[in-house]
């Protein structure tokens, strides 16, 4: 039997029994990790409502073996709140469904329990950060959040250079199965032509320039987002529920 502890963003919760959950959290150091808290839905714990989707919390947890991630699922005993991101995030409809995507895109991105995502993990905390003060447009935050989610896993998209050869940028077309712009000799089926403005926008998205970013037009961004959406689609084989509900 052994303690852990770890900090983490809860990505979401599951009634169990009468009055227990199991959290799913993105911690620094195990990953994604399940956890069952006895007793936080009844009406007086205080220890339910610091374990809400959004929370950045500091965890202890009580496992049967020598690992967090066995057999069972370990028991989350104590928590405290590091930052509350949801207070800021869900009194509000665009930076709720932002924020819904996003936790739905780390959760993804952690297939197995227990490996340490840490690139993830910071991304997820600071979107959440960025999203809850209200800096920038929510939806401007989640396509940078999901354009760099996709770079540290190894599916950075180019917006300049061809993806495939290497040509130096601007290239015309854009190939979400080719890995980003193409060149004239490199396009493919089903290649599209996005505007140079769009694709600035996802430039700067990616790289962190929200002197650009904020100052771009609606239709450029609407533009850029639907290119996000494919290329995360493409990459995941299936895309996420979540990004329906979001407003452009």
């Amino acid at each position: 039997m052994s303690l852990f502890r770890d900090d983490g963003i809860v990505l979401r919760t599951q009634k169990l029994g009468e009055a227990d959950r199991i959290i799913t959290l993105l911690t620094r150091g195990h990953g994604r990790v399940r956890a069952v808290a006895r007793g936080v839905r009844r009406t007086k714990s205080k220890f339910g409502a610091r374990l809400e989707p959004f929370s950045h919390v500091d965890v202890q947890f009580f496992a049967k073996g020598s690992e967090l991630v066995g057999r069972g699922l370990p028991l989350c005993t104590q928590s405290e709140t590091i930052a509350p991101y949801g207070g800021g995030i869900v009194s509000d409809y665009a930076r709720y469904t932002a924020g819904t995507a996003m936790l739905e895109t780390a959760e993804r991105f952690t297939d197995h329990e227990g490996e340490p995502a840490v690139q993830q993990y910071l991304l997820l905390v600071g979107g959440l950060r960025t999203l809850a003060r209200g800096e920038h447009a929510p939806h401007l935050v989640l396509d940078a959040f999901l354009l760099r989610s996709l770079a540290v896993n190894g599916y950075a998209p180019s917006f300049t250079d061809c993806a495939k050869c290497g040509m130096p940028g601007p290239n015309r077309f854009f190939s979400v199965a080719s890995g980003g712009s193409v060149c004239v000799d490199c396009r493919v089926p089903g290649s599209v032509v996005p505007s140079p403005q769009a694709l600035a926008l996802l430039g700067a998205l990616l790289t962190g320039d929200w002197e650009t970013a904020d100052a771009c037009e609606a239709r450029y961004v609407r533009e850029g987002s639907g290119l996000v959406s494919a290329y995360l689609h493409w990459h995941m084989e299936r895309g996420l529920r979540s990004l329906r509900y979001v407003e452009k």
